[in-house]
């Protein structure tokens, strides 16, 4: 049976007086339940003014500080303390995010210490509880979310850290425990629109999203794309299919010896079968390597058929440079940065209201896409 919370606050209580101070990690670890849990507990017990926390230790109420801890240090849960960034590996696109997240907080003074996600399921959190024993002062965050399962099992210990914490270009579920969540985000919707807006404007009317299913990001731009698509009254056709056949969330670990790849889209054949005339890529590795397909299937770029690549990290290096989205990536880092200073600062604003940011993207054209050659009678 679960323990009580109460109960377990007072054997944290219980622990701290006798001891006179106690690191969150031993607590953690006699109680036998997470860092964060313990840290969750002593934030309401401190508040509560039941003990004290200082820089990864508990020491009861009536207990004097260190004579070597400044002030200010106190105040600020440690003015030295580093702002923890968490983002997944081998991820371009969010590291653009973290170098403006970076630049930012050290103009300010602040130092960084980042924590690169492997690709395995739930990494982030031990990274997470490692971080704020380690002293960690705030956290931004990028999670990798690869399944909307993967995405929910982190809302109860994200929303419980008990220091500022920013999601970058992550949206949590509306009503879900990460609602009221500080989130800085691109506005992926706006960007898939700029994207159909751009080829209609060129008379495009038979469109296909090639698009990955492996991300927050990947699951926006699909949905934003299908709605976007059936709400265009010029857009006759349009359709979505895997962009890769690693681009879902548990990709095969096996793949057939020899020849092409059966999953792998075809997406020459989908084009000729749908007679469309454009599509838009997603990300820009995916982009590069369809485009590839396409030329060895003797479709030409943008002859036959204009392409629209988004992310824009790597778009503009092909043979055929790509026109593509362009989301703010270092700008949402910027802007994450901005919002964990107000938190961190203490003046006015530091606690107000939750703020959920959407910064819009930009399209920049390039080779890649084309008016319709008009079909010969």
């Amino acid at each position: 049976m679960r323990e009580p919370v109460e109960l377990r606050r007072q054997r944290i209580l219980a622990v701290v007086r006798s001891r006179g101070a106690v690191k969150v990690s031993s607590l953690a670890a006699e109680l036998g339940v997470s860092v964060v849990t313990v840290r969750r507990d002593v934030e309401e017990l401190a508040v509560e003014g039941r003990l004290r926390r200082g820089h990864g230790v508990v020491r009861p109420a009536d207990a004097e500080e260190p004579a070597s801890l400044p002030a200010q240090r106190r105040r600020e849960g440690g003015a030295g303390a580093p702002v923890a960034l968490v983002v997944p590996e081998r991820h371009s696109y969010l590291y653009e995010t973290l170098h403006g997240a970076r630049s930012l907080l050290e103009e300010h003074g602040l130092r960084i210490a980042l924590h690169i996600a492997p690709q395995a399921a739930g990494t982030e959190q031990p990274l997470v509880e490692r971080a704020l024993e380690a002293g960690a002062r705030g956290l931004l965050i990028a999670p990798r979310w690869r399944s909307v399962a993967a995405q929910e099992a982190d809302y109860a210990w994200l929303a419980g850290l008990g220091v500022p914490t920013v999601l970058m270009e992550r949206r949590p579920a509306p009503g879900s425990a990460l609602h009221a969540l500080d989130t800085v985000c691109s506005d992926h919707w706006y960007g898939v629109h700029l994207a159909v807006d751009h080829l209609v404007a060129l008379g495009h009317r038979r469109i296909v999203l090639a698009a990955r299913d492996d991300s927050p990001t990947a699951r926006t731009v699909r949905a934003a794309f299908a709605r976007i698509a059936a709400d265009r009254p010029e857009v006759e056709d349009w359709s979505v299919i895997l962009s890769s056949p690693d681009a879902v969330p548990e990709p095969a670990p096996v793949r057939p010896r020899g020849g092409a790849d059966a999953s792998a889209p075809d997406l020459a054949r989908v084009l000729r079968e749908r007679r469309a005339t454009a599509a838009v890529l997603h990300g820009d590795v995916d982009a590069l390597m369809l485009v590839q397909r396409l030329s060895e299937s003797g479709v030409r770029v943008p002859e036959d058929c204009s392409v629209v690549a988004y992310d824009d990290v790597v778009a503009a290096l092909g043979s055929t440079p790509l026109t593509a989205v362009s989301p703010p990536k270092a700008e949402v880092g910027r802007a994450a940065a901005e919002l964990m200073l107000l938190r961190l600062g203490g003046g006015p604003g530091a606690d107000g209201p939750v703020r959920r940011t959407e910064l819009l993207p930009a399209l920049k054209v390039r080779g890649s896409t084309s008016a319709v050659t008009p079909v010969p009678e």
